[in-house]
């Protein structure tokens, strides 16, 4: 089992290494990702509401275990980031090279089981590996990890979808496996059901409607 932890582990970090090299070439953004600016979000932030206390996917509590570090919160981090030049180039750049370097497919395909959390470690994976892998990422880069969160959705399908939420100064903006545009939550055209609280494990309700029981979407 051990030795399985640490294969899994190097080839984690030997994928980050890779990809994060990736983003931080895509600092110098690609004209693509130069399309989308600050100038292109809402004047008026928006920010979702809580509406009290959600049971985590069960996937997640998983995945805690496993990776301990991903969840750890550091409560003197801040919890919304600041939308400067530096950090909406990395946000950018981190959520169109991991949609492009990570093959999608269902955790059933991939990997015979209903749902799973994890870093893409194999280069492959599902809609909340991606955004997993995101985080990491844009942690290395500097962002608090505090304000991003890991959100469940019910998508345009009716499925249920996991996203990235960044709290930030121009309001609540996602990162999805779905489009390379960085949206402002309302213009996802999804139904928000619950998140990550400010303390990680526990989660939080989004609304009144029914949680999916997994994230198991490409």
């Amino acid at each position: 089992m051990r030795i399985a932890v640490s294969k899994r582990r190097v080839a984690v970090m030997s994928l980050a290494k890779a990809v994060g090299a990736m983003l931080l070439a895509g600092l110098a953004l690609t004209p693509a990702a130069q399309a989308q600016t600050l100038a292109s979000l809402p004047t008026v932030p928006s920010a979702i509401e809580a509406a009290g206390d959600a049971r985590p996917i069960t996937a997640w509590v998983d995945f805690c275990q496993s990776y301990q570090a991903e969840c750890a919160v550091d409560r003197r981090e801040p919890t919304m980031i600041t939308l400067n030049a530096a950090n909406w180039g990395a946000i950018v750049s981190a959520n169109r090279r991991v949609n492009k370097s990570i093959r999608a497919i269902t955790d059933v395909e991939h990997l015979h089981v209903a749902d799973r959390w994890d870093l893409a470690e194999d280069g492959s994976g599902d809609c909340e590996d991606f955004q997993l892998l995101k985080r990491k990422l844009l942690v290395e880069a500097g962002l608090p990890r505090r304000a991003m969160r890991m959100t469940v959705v019910i998508d345009e399908k009716g499925e249920g979808h996991a996203v990235l939420t960044l709290i930030t100064d121009r309001g609540d903006l996602i990162l999805d496996n779905k489009t390379n545009n960085v949206l402002p939550w309302r213009q996802t055209g999804y139904t928000f059901i619950k998140r990550e609280s400010q303390n990680a494990v526990a989660w939080v309700s989004l609304g009144r409607a029914t949680s999916p029981v997994t994230t198991a979407n490409r």
